[in-house]
């Protein structure tokens, strides 16, 4: 007969692992199969990520082209200030020049209306997007693109065409942070650097469109001068409205929210589902991981937090790479058919010119394509910025000579400028925000960093309407060597404090932060955001402590 038990006999602690314990195999498994995935993603060539993932970046390419009508508005303007019959519309009549203009003043709100609305919008979506996602924010914006288009449609004078102006920043500034943090999320390491440049190349399309409508409505002599060029923004929302209610939310944002299963369901629709070698769970494992290490460093995710620890630092690259941007001189190719009117060309072909330009901007974006995949990130932006520097010197010193060749010159350099920076300076940044922010603050930090870039462009319009503008400082192209001056101050800050994200997956990155690497040795130092974790749990697994 067995002897009773006493159920006051403790039972032996090696039975059942401890809450403490078990937290160690869960964090060792994720860490494993994070790493396992991050192995996958360093491993995988460009043609195995196109044939991986050819739905995410169709998504992507869809979402980013929202920013086509950013770049087509700006650019119209340029163009438009160029139209006699837009000029007699909302200009005032000049004795001096003895025909209608837009002062320099109302040419600066007009510039900086849609700053000032972009700003706001940007605040807004930065709130939006990490309470309902890209998807739902992206869509609820181009509705409201939809109706602001309607005051530029039928603004009576030019007080409210100021108006719509700023009305349409309002979704054009949400555009701007939501494509970049979705075209980052969806994609592997290697197809982010291209994913998130095309952003880039959406805002050339818009430029070389808006110089196509402008050039084929230039011959009206009544309304229909400026309303086409207006009315053509109606087109963008109602197209990629289409096709985005079918859209999947980024598996990062479902991360964040603990929605596990709907993560991983949102990857598979953004991957193709017949490769036997992917496995979508140690991609979810990954992100989760990701999220987990920013989410120990820091629980907050508000806009203070972008100001807080090694944040701060990421803030200020960040702020500064899209600040470096409109410091760089490139205000001056939206002033391309201003010089090439200079030159004695009809407005017809000074349109014709301009969209050489913006097409040869394409080309230029293509290209740095292939430039990034063999070259750094850091080694592009700066080599491409000291070439801008060099340009604004030669315009800045043609400006001194007589005639219309040197005018032509002045023309030429501009194009060359244009290519460089969309070879280098414009495509590059887009990436460069995307990466170099935390993924858990990743929305607002690119808001704050937009918004600095719509501040600085205020600044930017204002002193470059004034120094062109015959009715003000009329510099002409000596205004190059002020910008000239700008863009050495850029070129500074770049080399010191710019860091290469090339190739690193953002748990790699995280964890560069965090040990506080300087800039320049971010591509020659090794971390391994994954092992540790593993190693813990494998040891605790051997001992038999679990």
């Amino acid at each position: 007969m067995a002897p009773p038990t006493d159920s006051k006999v403790p039972r032996d602690s090696t039975t059942k692992p401890s809450s403490e314990h078990q937290g160690h195999v869960d964090a060792a498994h994720l860490a494993q199969d994070a790493a396992h995935a991050a192995d996958a993603e360093h491993n995988m060539g460009i043609l195995a990520a196109i044939k991986q993932y050819p739905k995410a970046i169709g998504w992507s390419m869809l979402l980013s082209s929202t920013l086509i009508m950013e770049g087509y508005d700006l650019a119209l303007l340029g163009n438009l200030y160029a139209s006699p019959v837009f000029n007699e519309k909302y200009g005032a009549w000049s004795e001096e020049q003895g025909k209608h203009v837009i002062s320099a003043a109302w040419q600066s709100g007009l510039s900086n209306g849609a700053r000032a609305g972009e700003v706001i919008g940007l605040l807004i979506a930065g709130w939006i997007t990490d309470r309902y996602g890209a998807k739902w924010t992206t869509i609820g914006f181009l509705y409201m693109m939809i109706g602001t288009i309607f005051a530029l449609f039928f603004a009576p004078n030019v007080q409210i065409l100021v108006l719509g102006e700023v009305l349409c920043g309002i979704p054009w500034g949400a555009f701007q942070s939501v494509a970049a943090q979705y075209a980052s999320e969806v994609s592997p390491v290697i197809l982010r650097p291209y994913l998130t440049t095309f952003i880039n190349m959406c805002w050339v399309i818009g430029q070389f469109f808006a110089a196509a409508v402008s050039r084929g409505s230039v011959d009206y002599q009544d309304s229909r001068a400026y309303r086409i060029p207006f009315g053509v923004q109606w087109l963008w929302p109602v197209l990629i409205l289409c096709g985005l209610h079918f859209a999947p939310e980024s598996p990062w944002w479902y991360v964040r929210k603990d929605r596990h299963e709907e993560a991983r369901s949102a990857l598979l629709r953004l991957t193709n589902q017949n490769d036997p070698h992917f496995n979508p769970d140690e991609t979810i494992a990954m992100i989760q991981h990701t999220n987990e290490m920013e989410r120990r460093a820091k629980e907050g995710t508000t806009y203070l937090d972008c100001f807080r620890g090694i944040d701060l630092r990421r803030t200020e690259i960040v702020v500064g790479i899209w600040t470096v941007q409109t410091l760089g001189g490139q205000n001056l190719m939206g002033y391309y058919s201003y010089f090439m009117k200079q030159a004695g060309l009809t407005e017809k072909q000074a349109f014709s010119m301009s969209m050489a330009s913006s097409a040869l901007g394409l080309v230029g974006t293509a290209g740095s394509w292939f430039l990034m995949h063999k070259i750094g990130r850091r080694t592009i932006h700066f080599s491409g910025l000291s070439g801008q520097f060099l340009i604004l010197l030669i315009v800045g010193s043609l400006s001194f000579g007589q005639g219309g060749s040197f005018s032509w010159a002045i023309g030429g350099m501009l194009i060359l400028f244009t290519f460089v920076y969309d070879f280098a300076v414009g495509p590059v940044t887009y990436s460069l925000v995307s990466e170099l922010s935390s993924t858990r603050l990743k929305a607002k930090t690119i808001v704050l960093a937009r918004a600095a870039y719509n501040c600085s462009n205020i600044f930017v319009n204002v002193m470059t309407n004034y120094q062109l503008s015959s009715t003000a400082w009329d510099w002409g192209a000596k205004t190059a060597y002020f910008w000239a001056g700008t863009c050495l101050l850029s070129c500074v800050w770049v080399f010191f404090r710019l860091p290469e994200p090339k190739g690193r997956t953002y748990a790699e990155l995280d964890m560069l932060f965090a040990k506080g690497i300087n800039a320049r040795r971010f591509a020659e130092t090794e971390v391994d955001p994954y092992t540790v974790e593993a190693t813990e749990g494998k040891a605790l697994t051997e001992t038999g402590k679990i």
